[in-house]
């Protein structure tokens, strides 16, 4: 059995905004026991010329819905990255995950082929489905989810590496 496109974007994109909402949840639930609030973790970075909290999950819902869209061959739904809150950011990563659940896997299996065009000021990337994928789309969306996960332990919220891999899972494991 070979290993679909589907399976190889789709459903690593929902898993890991799954994940990133949970990585949320704790820090609310940290911040509420250190009485910590929560703009303290939206506002914060890792260090000059990097994105704050809020923007790295803007990016990784750009990232997901935006890789899921041209693989299938689909318009992504806009968003207009005015995010600032945890409500806010948490219904960000639920709309892109019911954008990405509601493709079809029929739309995405087969694109392997599939030419797609990146255009960047003064660049432009040529892909086909299967290398936009594993050597551009999952690296970005991975680097945002990372950057993320990174902001938040550098803040002392309490996230582990299976916090990253399983999210929700790890606490439903050990409940």
């Amino acid at each position: 059995m070979s290993l679909s496109l589907y399976d190889s974007s789709i459903a690593v994109y929902v898993r890991m905004l799954q994940n990133l909402s949970h990585f949320l949840d704790k820090a609310e639930t940290y911040a509420a026991e250190e009485k910590i609030p929560l703009t303290t973790f939206t506002e914060a970075g890792l260090g000059h010329g990097m994105f704050p909290f809020a923007r790295q999950i803007q990016l990784a819902s750009d990232a997901a819905k935006g890789g899921g869209a041209r693989l299938a061959g689909v318009e992504a739904p806009s968003m207009p990255d005015t995010e600032t809150t945890f409500p806010e950011l948490k219904e960000r990563i639920a709309k892109t995950i019911a954008f990405l659940q509601a493709l079809e896997r029929s739309q995405v299996d087969g694109q392997e082929g599939r030419q797609i065009v990146l255009t960047f000021p003064g660049r432009t990337m040529e892909f086909t489905g299967e290398t936009f994928l594993l050597t551009f789309s999952l690296p970005n969306f991975l680097f945002h989810v990372t950057t993320a996960y990174a902001i938040l332990r550098s803040q002392g919220v309490p996230l582990g590496k299976m916090d990253f891999l399983a999210g929700a899972q790890t606490a439903a494991a050990s409940a």
